[in-house]
């Protein structure tokens, strides 16, 4: 499996396939790695160059660092895009991953032709609080495994298949927690620095949400972001319905090309 070093000199695994451009850079959420994407990568790399990534600490990346930053999981990104020199990219992120392709795209600039966050925010410009972030990471770690498991299994739909919310709640609960519980408390607190961030980036950004708890759209409207809501499904829609996702994310990408100036 191909590998590169990031700046904190961590190895971080990836894998490539197809061409075609642009390039479609799929980063994964909290405590997961580059195979949840898997659905997506076979039917895009047909007509795309497609990268999927596992971040520093997950997957088959090393874990020899101490900072679990948005800042570090970005720069892993930037670090296999640039190793690769992709120059027209559109970065694509699940949940945490949403946060990381935002500081990505900080460091790639011009490279990067707009943002596609699959349920990484529901709303904007209202932050928790350190307090709020503090105590919910603190419920997490009181007991890792067991509260790791029951707060995935929150985040299906009562239709979803067991098995599948089983084996997500499982990999997840089995995240070394020194590497999740830091990790989560960096992405709980990002929220605060994304409105300035859009603004600062200026790329057009296309959410795509499931209907399992309310999108407040108006607030992401006001930061430039488009929504579209894939309804009866939860936060891990692509693994969820990937039939039902697929063409959600192939009109997600063709917004973006459109609004490119050198499309």
């Amino acid at each position: 499996m191909p590998q590169v070093i990031s700046p904190s000199g961590v190895s971080i695994a990836y894998e490539t396939h197809g061409t075609g451009s642009p390039a479609l850079v799929f980063v994964h959420g909290w405590s997961c790695d580059r195979g949840y994407w898997t659905a997506q990568l076979e039917p895009f790399s047909k007509r795309f160059t497609v990268v999927a990534v596992d971040l520093g600490g997950h997957g088959a990346s090393g874990d020899q660092r101490s900072s679990w930053s948005i800042r570090e999981f970005g720069s892993d990104v930037a670090a296999v895009v640039e190793s690769l020199r992709l120059n027209r990219i559109i970065l694509i992120g699940h949940s945490m991953g949403g946060d990381v392709i935002v500081e990505a795209a900080r460091i790639l600039r011009s490279r990067v032709l707009g943002l596609i966050w699959v349920d990484a925010y529901k709303k904007l410009g209202h932050p928790r609080s350190p307090e709020g972030i503090h105590t919910f990471v603190a419920s997490i770690q009181s007991d890792f495994v067991e509260n790791t498991g029951a707060f995935v299994r929150t985040m299906f739909p009562l239709s979803a298949d067991p098995a599948l919310v089983e084996r997500v709640a499982q990999d997840m609960s089995n995240a070394p927690p020194a590497i999740a519980l830091p990790a989560l408390e960096a992405a709980l607190s990002f929220d605060r620095e994304i409105p300035s961030a859009l603004t600062e980036l200026g790329l057009p950004v296309v959410a795509i949400n499931p209907d399992h708890s309310p999108t407040d759209h108006a607030s992401l409207h006001r930061h430039g972001v488009e929504v579209m809501i894939m309804p009866g499904r939860g936060h891990f829609l692509m693994l969820e319905d990937p039939e039902g996702f697929n063409p959600l994310l192939e009109t997600a990408i063709a917004k973006l090309v459109d609004q490119s100036p050198s499309r």
